[in-house]
């Protein structure tokens, strides 16, 4: 079983190979906006009003017909009539927000003002439309607001809202299985009690779970699947109506490792064996149209494939556009060695404006990744970097 590692594909021809074989699913739903947040817009928006749809003060302070207040200044106010309404040489109260007297074109800043009596002193000139509001300043009818697949926050939410609506149409979210295998496995329902030795609590799956929830999926987990080819097939046929699968676990060459090829036998298998570190027995496939990502079961290698192929998968698959990483340039504290033919995976700590490589931390030491403030990949064709030189550092999500 140890030839299907002779050749490694590269991580970008696994992805570009993985990501071809997958189509947006293009199915819309129609949610309440006080659940769109993270939602895929299946639809372009336009505005069917005004906003705001009258003119309004901008500031606390007084209304005024602008002609009227030509030269005014703290050396030389003038005195307008404090009134209910707007005529030449008066003026009115408004707050912000307040919608402007018809003969007003303009707002004087209350702290630009001086009471006295029934008359306001006016020291400040303003001009028409100072400090005020127009009617579709903000948004126009039949204005473009949002464009179909933005992805919408809670400030687009507002705006939404603000324009009368209170429901909108979003895009599916990927249904994504996940199938934890391997007989050394324990259900995390017997987490009360220690594993005996060579048996280990299932948390991959919780892992893949949430991180395809948090990636804009919709996750559905089995239950353990045992290391059993016959057993892997009946697992993958029944969660052929899922948008991705996730298997976990059996990837490598062992004679228990048989989700390649359970995968191959139920549909076609594109990649196995990546030049990724670690990461390296991850193995990506279809089964008719259905994507699937053979995660290894190391954690660590399992976390990094789900960053390198499941991540962009499922934003392909929910037309979720591909958001800028947060990334930081960063002096190393210590050097850094890497496997030369692979694309490195390096976690890194926080020391001021240094990042330290954590050491000694194998595929297997999850807890390297929880400690972690982020990680730095080293490339295929470099050995590695030298103490103080500066590295880019990807946030550990």
């Amino acid at each position: 079983m140890g030839r299907i590692f002779k050749e490694r594909t590269s991580v970008d021809e696994a992805l570009q190979l993985f990501l071809e074989n997958i189509s947006p699913l293009r199915h819309a739903e129609e949610v309440p906006l006080e659940a769109c947040t993270g939602r895929v817009l299946a639809e372009t928006v336009f505005s069917g009003r005004d906003i705001p749809h009258y003119r309004r003060a901008a500031m606390d302070g007084y209304a005024v017909r602008a002609a009227d207040t030509p030269g005014a200044s703290p050396v030389n106010p003038v005195l307008l009539q404090l009134s209910d309404s707007i005529e030449e040489g008066t003026s009115m109260w408004v707050h912000t927000g307040a919608a402007l007297p018809e003969s007003a074109d303009a707002v004087v800043m209350v702290e630009d003002t001086v009471m006295a009596g029934d008359m306001v002193e006016i020291r400040a000139q303003v001009y028409p439309g100072r400090n005020v509001g127009q009617v579709g300043e903000d948004i126009k009818r039949e204005e473009l607001v949002f464009k179909e697949g933005h992805l919408l926050r809670p400030c687009d939410a507002a705006v939404l809202a603000s324009l009368g609506l209170d429901r909108v149409k979003v895009f599916r979210k990927p249904v994504v299985a996940v199938i934890p295998t391997g007989d050394e496995l324990v259900s995390r329902k017997k987490a009360r009690e220690v594993p005996p030795p060579g048996m280990v609590l299932e948390t991959n799956g919780l892992m893949a779970a949430l991180y395809a929830e948090k990636w804009g999926g919709t996750p559905r987990c089995t239950e353990i699947v045992p290391d059993r080819p016959e057993s892997l097939k009946e697992a993958l046929e029944a969660n052929l109506d899922a948008d991705m699968i996730l298997l976990s676990g059996g990837t490598s060459v062992g004679k228990r490792d048989h989700a390649p090829e359970a995968v191959a036998a139920l549909g076609e298998l594109l990649v196995h064996g990546i030049a990724l570190s670690p990461g390296k027995p991850a193995a990506l496939g279809t089964i008719g149209k259905v994507p699937v990502v053979c995660l290894p079961g190391y954690p660590v290698a399992g976390l990094v494939a789900l960053y390198f192929f499941v991540r962009p998968g499922l934003r392909k698959l929910g037309s979720i556009p591909e958001m800028p990483e947060i990334v930081l340039r960063k002096r190393l504290a210590a050097k850094i060695s890497s496997k030369i033919g692979y694309v490195n995976f390096i976690r890194v700590v926080f020391e001021g404006d240094r990042a330290r490589p954590i050491m000694g931390a194998g595929a297997g030491v999850l807890s390297s990744v929880a400690k972690a403030d982020g990680y730095v990949l080293v490339p295929e064709n470099v050995e590695g970097y030298e103490e103080g030189q500066e590295v880019d550092v990807f946030l550990i999500e």
